[in-house]
């Protein structure tokens, strides 16, 4: 029959392939053994590789217990051998619960804690740090060397099913609490097979730490376009270049401040000509910094992608109107629905969404209503529709452990005989967590005394000490959204963060 066969079964009688993280796996292997899953310096494996040690680790998983619903948690720096682990959780039915590297033990405890898991993994570095923890602990030296003598028959798990949770990010709770945002495979496979990123043709640079949402994502796209993703350990603008020239990569994708930090080093000393796409996101992203991306990369196209870990993508960008369409994010990819909650939160909808906060009902009833999830963004919509991100709902920032209303200090600062429009910010900073900063347009004819110690004066007595400013940022206007005019915030902080120092 035409378009029979072992790779093209007759549609009428092929069985539905479930959603799930270790089909893609699988199916990469299948499709293209030899080719190159994931690259870090000059360690390399190849998907062959990862579907077979996954196999392996995953025999030996289920001989430490680990079992269908049970949580392992993950604690390490950024190495291929993560990549196998990754894998080898999901085909035994476990959900994988990737730990920050950079936590402090007491910290990582009690995240992990929070967690329950069945299995503590942690690398050479992070290993002593968790002796003494209330969970059993392998390191990966032992797991590794436990697989080199493991079955090596494919591992599967009978109850697995598309909509089990497949993977646990932890974010920081408001309220100090972390949150688990619990993803299932089913939206996985979907954020990764419907992801404008994926590239059958080449490979991206990945900036990512594999502790974070990003890296697993472009792990994942990876794996979908059975093509390599090649991680970089550092943000510095030397390392992701010389990987792009190294691994003639396609795709460069960085975060504002890196992209500023990229665009202010030399670019002349490396061949960059491989690469067909320069995209950014994740926060704010200034207009200023988009052109100087395409004036430095013009033989590329430039996205700018808005999406958060609950909800995966939310907005995106074109190329075609990254220039066009100044300080916006984009208009809702396809499958998505965005709109605008009676306060102006952004409200997203999809099959990407996560299921919910782990074991936080309330935390996730107040996220997820009536199918939409509450991005906690404050945002205005263009007349052709095009989303801008103006602020937060709740627009406070924390200071030395104190909490600030932006509002409350604009009203003092606006008093001010030299200030015509003025808008409050937080900026992050090591010492204080965020410093209070104030965003000044200059009254017509303002005397040369308008600094930070003028505004606290002028604060001093009106507000309690730890609201004043400490810093002070003097513009010729507050950058707004065309159709409503409102200030946007979180594009000023942005630019602070992103400007050459």
């Amino acid at each position: 029959m035409i378009g029979s066969g072992p790779d093209r079964p007759d549609p009428a009688y092929a069985p539905r392939v479930a959603l799930l993280i270790p089909n893609v796996v699988r199916g990469a292997a299948r499709v293209a053994p030899r080719s190159s899953a994931a690259t870090l310096g000059d360690d390399v494996i190849t998907y062959a590789d990862l579907d077979a040690r996954s196999d392996r680790l995953a025999h030996v998983l289920r001989g430490l217990g680990v079992g269908h619903g049970d949580r392992v948690v993950w604690w390490g720096e950024t190495s291929l051998a993560a990549l196998p682990i990754f894998a080898a959780a999901g085909k035994v039915g476990a959900v994988f619960a990737p730990l920050n590297a950079r936590y402090g033990a007491a910290e990582a405890e009690t995240v992990a804690g929070y967690a329950r898991p069945r299995l503590l993994i942690a690398d050479a570095a992070h290993a002593p740090l968790a002796e003494g923890w209330d969970v059993p602990m392998i390191d990966h030296g032992r797991l590794h060397a436990a697989a080199e003598s493991a079955a090596t028959g494919p591992a599967t798990e009978p109850r697995l099913d598309e909509r089990d949770p497949h993977v646990l990010f932890f974010t920081s709770g408001s309220t100090g609490r972390p949150k688990g945002v619990v993803l299932s495979h089913r939206a996985n496979v979907l954020r990764s097979i419907a992801s404008p990123t994926t590239d059958h043709s080449g490979s991206t640079v990945c900036m990512f730490p594999l502790f974070h949402m990003a890296g697993w994502s472009m792990a994942m796209n990876a794996f979908q376009a059975r093509r390599p993703v090649h991680f970089v350990t550092t943000g510095e603008a030397h390392d992701l270049l010389r990987a792009v020239e190294r691994h003639r990569a396609t795709r460069l994708y960085l975060i504002p401040a890196v992209w500023a930090r990229v665009l202010r080093h030399d670019l002349s000393g490396y061949d960059l000509s491989s690469l067909r796409e320069t995209d950014t996101g994740t926060s704010a992203t200034p207009p200023e910094l988009v052109a100087a991306i395409r004036e430095a990369f013009p033989h590329t196209v430039t996205r700018v992608y808005y999406g958060s870990t609950e909800a995966g993508p939310g907005a995106l960008l074109p190329h075609a109107d990254v220039l066009r369409k100044p300080g916006a994010v984009g208009i809702a990819p396809p499958g998505v629905f965005l709109r605008l909650a009676d306060d102006g939160e952004v409200c997203v909808t999809s099959d990407f969404l996560m299921d919910g906060y782990f074991e936080q009902p309330d935390a996730t009833a107040g996220a997820l209503r009536e199918g939409w999830y509450h991005t906690g963004d404050l945002g205005s919509f263009d007349d052709d529709g095009y989303l801008s991100i103006v602020g937060r709902v709740r627009d406070v920032l924390r200071t030395g452990g104190e909490t600030v209303a932006p509002a409350e200090v604009e009203a003092v600062l606006a008093e001010h005989p030299d200030v015509e429009e003025v808008a409050v910010v937080g900026i992050p900073d090591e010492q204080w967590g965020e410093v209070v900063c104030a965003v000044v347009v200059p009254r017509p004819g303002a005397s040369a005394t308008l600094d930070v110690d003028s505004l606290r004066a002028h604060c001093t007595g009106r507000l309690a000490p730890f609201k004043h400013p400490r810093r002070i940022e003097v513009v010729d206007e507050l950058p707004r959204t065309p159709a409503t005019g409102q200030v946007q915030r979180t594009l000023i902080v942005e630019r602070i963060v992103s400007a050459p120092r």
